[in-house]
C-alpha cells in the first residue's frame, strides 16, 4: 500500500525530489525518495537529536493558571444612548464593537445580541436595549474590579462572571471618561485578585492578554510590548502601551500581564481597518490605572489640575523662530480669561519647557503633567519668552469641561478691507468680523507659507507675539524678525476658531 502511494506521488512529481514525513501506526519515519529512476530505493534518514541546552521553554501555562481566577468577563445590559448610536459607524481605532461587513463570520453573532453596527431595517438608528460583553480583573480580596468606562457606559445592569462560571451583579463605583477606566464592586471577602506591576515594563517585554474576546471567555494570547507613549485618535488620554498580543472586541477592560503575573496595563483599543485584530493593540499603563483607580475607590470621581491655556507642539520651525535650541516644549496659543494661567502672567506665545523642573517634551506631555497635579497646588513653570528663560509660579484650578474651553476674545473692528500682497507670498486683508488679524485671501503655491500649510481663509493674528491688524503692521513685524538675525518668523494663525503657531522661514 505504501509503495503504491509513493509511486503515485513520484509519478505526479515527475523527476523532482521529495522529502516526505510519513506516520504509520503512531510511528514517524523519514524517507528520501528521488524520481530519477523507476527503481529508486527508499532509505531512512538519520534521526535529528535536539541538544539538551536547546530544549524549548516551558511556556506560560503556570502563569495563566495563577492569574486566570482573577480575570472576569463583564456582561452589560443597557439602553443605547444617542452617542452610542452615532458610534455605530466604522473607524480605525475601535473602542467598542466593530462595524462588521455583511459577510463577516461574526456579523450574525453580534446582531443576535444587539451588538452590531446598526439596526436591521430602516435608515435611521433607533434606541434599543442591548447586551454587551467586555473584560475586567479583580484587584482586591473584597471585590473591587477594574474595567473600561466604555464597557459599562450607560449600563442598567452589570454582571461579573468568573472563570469557573460563577457570577455576581456588580455596582459601578466610579468611571473616568478621559482615561476610559471604571471601577466596579462585587461582594466577597477572600476573592482571588491580582496586583499592578511595581517596576515599569519596557518595550520588548513579554505580555499576556487575558480576557473575553467575542464573548468566548478565558482567552489567553501572548506578545510583546511593541511601543510606548502612543497617542491615538478618539481618546483624551495619550500615553498608551502598544502591544502585539492578539486583542479583539470583548478584550476591552481586560489585563495585560508581565511574566511575574503583574498587571502592566488595561487593554482598551485596537488599531484595525476591519474591526478585528491586526496585531496592534493599546493598553493604559499600570501606573496611570493605579492612580485613577485609587481616586475612584476613594471618592467615586477623578479630579485633575487645570492651567487654563491652549497649547500645541513646538516644531523645529517654531523653535527657530523664537531662538530655542531644541524643538521641545509646548507653546501657548491662547489663555483662558478665568483660568489660573492669566493672573499668573502666562501669555500667548510663551513656551513651557519644564514643570517643577521636569522637562516637557510636547503639548501632550504638558497636558498629562498638569492633569496629574492636584487642584489648588502650586507649580513652577519654566517659560521661554522673548529669547530668554524665566519661571512663573501658578496655583492650579480644577479641570472641568467649562474651564477647559478657552473663552473667545474679540478685537476692535478693523479698517476697511483692502487686499494687499505681502512679502512672504500671502495676499492679506484686514479681518472684517471684528475678531482682529488679517485674513488670507490668496497663497502663492511656490511660497514657504504654502509649504507650511497656511491656506486661504486662515486668519493671521500675530507675528513673533506682536498683534497684526494691517499689512503695514505685518511687514513691520517681519522686518523686526530679520533685524534680530532670525530666519524664521513665529506666525500665529487661526482656522475654524482654533489658534496655532507656525514657524515661517523667511529665506534670504
Amino acid at each position: 500500500m505504501r509503495s503504491t502511494i509513493l509511486t503515485r506521488i513520484r509519478r505526479w512529481l515527475g523527476a523532482s525530489a521529495l522529502a516526505l514525513l510519513v506516520g504509520v501506526g503512531g510511528v514517524s519515519t523519514a524517507f528520501v525518495m528521488t524520481g530519477q529512476t523507476a527503481n529508486a530505493q527508499v532509505q531512512p534518514a538519520a534521526q535529528i537529536v535536539v541538544p539538551q541546552a536547546a530544549q524549548p521553554q516551558a511556556g506560560f501555562a503556570d502563569l495563566v493558571d495563577a492569574v486566570k481566577p482573577a480575570v472576569v468577563s463583564i456582561l452589560v445590559e443597557a439602553e443605547e444612548s444617542s452617542a452610542m448610536m452615532q458610534r455605530r459607524g466604522g473607524g480605525q481605532f475601535n473602542f467598542n464593537f466593530p462595524d462588521l461587513p455583511p459577510d463577516h463570520p461574526f456579523r450574525d453573532f453580534f446582531d443576535r445580541f444587539g451588538q452590531g453596527p446598526g439596526g436591521r431595517g430602516g435608515d435611521e438608528p433607533t434606541p434599543r436595549q442591548y447586551m454587551a460583553a467586555g473584560s475586567g480583573f479583580v484587584i482586591s480580596a473584597d471585590g473591587y474590579v477594574v474595567t473600561n468606562n466604555h464597557v459599562v457606559a450607560d449600563a442598567t445592569k452589570v454582571t461579573v462572571v468568573f472563570d469557573d462560571g460563577s457570577e455576581q451583579v456588580a455596582e459601578i463605583v466610579g468611571t473616568d471618561e478621559r482615561t476610559d477606566l471604571a471601577v466596579l464592586k462585587i461582594e466577597g471577602t477572600d476573592l482571588p485578585f491580582v496586583t499592578f506591576e511595581t517596576e515599569a515594563s519596557r518595550v520588548g517585554d513579554w505580555v499576556l492578554a487575558v480576557g473575553n474576546p467575542f464573548g468566548l471567555g478565558g482567552t489567553v494570547t501572548a506578545g510583546v510590548i511593541s511601543g510606548a507613549g502612543r497617542n491615538i485618535g478618539g481618546s483624551n488620554y495619550g500615553d498608551f502601551l502598544q502591544i502585539d498580543a492578539a486583542v479583539n472586541t470583548g478584550n476591552s477592560g481586560g489585563p495585560a500581564f508581565n511574566t511575574k503575573g503583574e498587571v502592566v496595563g488595561v487593554n482598551t483599543a485596537i488599531y484595525s481597518p476591519n474591526g478585528g485584530n491586526v496585531g496592534i493593540a493599546f493598553a493604559i499603563p499600570a501606573a496611570t490605572v493605579k492612580g485613577i483607580v485609587d481616586q475612584l475607590i476613594d471618592s467615586g470621581s477623578v479630579t485633575r489640575g487645570y492651567l487654563g491655556v491652549g497649547i500645541q507642539d513646538v516644531t523645529r520651525d517654531i523653535a527657530d523662530g523664537v531662538g530655542l535650541e531644541e524643538a521641545k516644549g509646548a507653546i501657548v496659543t491662547n489663555v483662558a480669561e478665568d483660568g489660573p494661567a492669566g493672573p499668573a502672567g502666562i501669555e500667548s506665545g510663551d513656551i513651557v519647557t519644564a514643570v517643577d523642573g521636569d522637562q516637557i517634551d510636547d503639548a501632550l506631555d504638558l497636558s498629562r503633567t498638569i492633569a496629574g497635579k492636584s487642584p489648588d497646588s502650586a507649580v513652577e513653570l519654566t517659560i521661554w519668552r522673548d529669547g530668554a528663560e524665566t519661571t512663573v509660579s501658578v496655583t492650579l484650578g480644577t479641570l472641568n469641561e467649562e474651564a477647559a474651553a478657552a473663552e473667545e476674545q474679540t478685537a476692535p473692528t478693523p479698517p476697511e478691507a483692502v487686499p494687499s500682497e505681502s512679502s512672504v507670498g500671502l495676499t492679506l486683508v484686514p479681518n472684517s468680523d471684528g475678531s482682529g488679524g488679517l485674513l488670507v485671501q490668496n497663497v502663492d503655491p511656490e511660497s514657504q507659507a504654502a509649504e507650511k500649510g497656511i491656506a486661504v481663509g486662515d486668519a493671521i493674528t500675530e507675528v513673533n507675539n506682536t498683534a497684526v491688524n494691517t499689512l503695514e503692521e505685518f511687514e513691520a513685524a517681519i522686518e523686526a524678525v530679520k533685524a534680530k538675525g532670525l530666519n524664521t518668523a513665529l506666525v500665529k494663525a487661526s482656522r475654524d476658531g482654533n489658534a496655532r503657531f507656525i514657524g515661517l522661514p523667511l529665506g534670504e
